[in-house]
């Protein structure tokens, strides 16, 4: 069809199919991300039917625990890349899969033992941060109950990377899906101590989601090893083995990731003790519209995901006309859901902001007028932030991590927050200022990552997968 059809059409035809291809990967991975969000949300509920002191601490203690759960999660999302060229090559492509996928479990085990030590005293940690002794008490249980779900959360990521980039993501989605009422039924048992187990509280809440972890590993780990297609990548064999050519790829790779994933997470937590100088309904505010901007981001996160498989392939496969459809079909997709989710924060912020307040509470209504407002300010950066998430995601498919994360730190750290700041107490915008600073930030990194996808072939990072910095 292909050799006689005009030029226009046969294009056409390919963009449709690159599409389509996106969409089928992105969907399940999204709706990953947002099955994993809830089992955080799952958590909070119990806890707040617990014990209003044990949420905060729960809150607290996440935001340590994720600081360096970021950092693992970086180095599983460096392998999606590795093994997505290797099958676009196609010549030893289960080999080099293979390989990957078992740098990638070493990479993750050889960062726990550090990241454990660290978080094992989560509970001085936060008290020498300034946190109230009982929030920091609370928190350091929740941390410590935690941590053996780390390395499973981790390994669970390199299969996730794994199974997608043979595009095949449900086994995924299955596992975290099977994971949320598990984790709520551990939740309940656990914390509240039914069926005559002891009472753990906070701890009980951290063993659930740990015990999450290892069951969602295990669920994608067996279908790994018994489905004809994965199984004959034989991921397990051989896993004594080091390649150091491999894992000096995969750090080479993952590390720039690594650190602007904390840039970028970082900011926001920044974000949070700025505004938490400001007063108790500001904290509050920023509380719920930073769950509706998080909930929105699951998607082009997603998309962002699936741009690394399909780049990656087309880059393995030397295809520069297949790595050009896969990222801006990844960024007009993601672009077109954002503006979506624009208009639905601008146009209807308070119908929102009514599903996550009591309105009978004390300062129901300012806290409500002021997380309508940040809501509105979410809507104005709702496609730069797809569009960031996006481009870092398509370039990562051709290996160019370094200069990407140069941008997230120029973006969030050297403009966005110092203007947040100023305007916040400069001008006295309060938490509306910070939020605009982050928008800010936003739509500088998104510009900086779109205009680099736009000059690839020019900057020498095309279908070669190599960044010339």
């Amino acid at each position: 069809m292909t050799a006689t059809a005009p030029p226009a059409r046969a294009a056409g035809a390919a963009w449709a199919r690159e599409v389509r291809s996106t969409v089928s990967l992105a969907w399940p991975i999204a709706l990953t991300n947002l099955s994993q969000m809830a089992m955080g949300i799952t958590d909070a509920a119990m806890l707040g039917n617990y014990d209003p002191v044990a949420l905060a601490a729960s809150a607290i203690g996440l935001a340590l625990y994720w600081t360096f759960a970021i950092a693992g999660l970086g180095l599983a999302f460096g392998t999606a890349p590795l093994m997505a060229q290797a099958l676009g090559r196609r010549r030893h492509a289960m080999r080099d899969v293979r390989r990957s996928a078992r740098m990638g479990l070493w990479a993750t085990a050889g960062f726990a033992l550090p990241a454990t030590l660290i978080l094992w005293r989560a509970e001085a940690i936060l008290r020498r941060l300034g946190q109230d002794p009982v929030i920091a008490e609370q928190g350091g249980l929740y941390v410590r109950a935690l941590l053996p779900g780390l390395l499973p959360f981790w390994w669970f990521m390199v299969l996730r990377s794994f199974v997608s980039a043979l595009e095949r993501p449900k086994p995924a989605l299955v596992a975290t899906m099977t994971a949320i009422p598990l984790n709520g039924l551990l939740d309940w048992l656990f914390i509240f101590g039914r069926f005559g187990l002891p009472e753990l509280g906070i701890a009980g809440a951290g063993i659930a989601s740990a015990a999450s972890m290892a069951a969602m590993l295990a669920m994608l780990l067996g279908v790994c090893v018994t489905d004809r297609q994965f199984r004959r990548y034989a991921l397990l064999g051989r896993l004594w083995r080091p390649d150091r050519a491999r894992m000096a790829e995969l750090l080479r790779v993952s590390l720039p990731i690594v650190g602007a994933l904390l840039f970028e997470v970082m900011v926001f937590n920044a974000a949070v003790l700025l505004i938490g100088w400001i007063d108790a309904a500001s904290v509050a505010a920023h509380a719920i519209a930073i769950q509706c901007a998080s909930l929105t981001f699951m998607v082009p996160m997603g998309i962002a995901q699936a741009a690394t498989v399909r780049v990656g392939l087309a880059a393995g496969a030397r295809d520069p006309a297949g790595v050009q459809r896969a990222g801006w079909t990844a960024l007009g997709l993601a672009g077109g859901f954002m503006s979506a989710m624009a208009l639905l924060f601008v146009l209807t912020p308070g119908p929102i902001v009514a599903l996550f307040l009591d309105p009978a509470l004390p300062q129901a209504d300012e806290v409500a007028a002021l997380a309508s407002a940040l809501l509105q300010v979410a809507g104005l950066f709702q496609v730069v932030d797809g569009l960031q998430a996006v481009g870092a995601g398509a370039l990562r498919g051709l290996k160019d991590t370094r200069v990407p994360m140069l941008f997230a730190g120029l973006g969030y750290w050297v403009l966005g927050l110092p203007a947040g700041a100023l305007l916040a107490f400069g001008l006295g915008l309060g938490a509306i200022g910070i939020w605009l600073g982050l928008a800010f930030g936003l739509a500088i990194v998104a510009g900086l990552l779109v205009a680099r996808w736009s000059r690839r072939d020019v900057l020498g990072i095309g279908c070669a997968g190599e960044s010339v910095g």
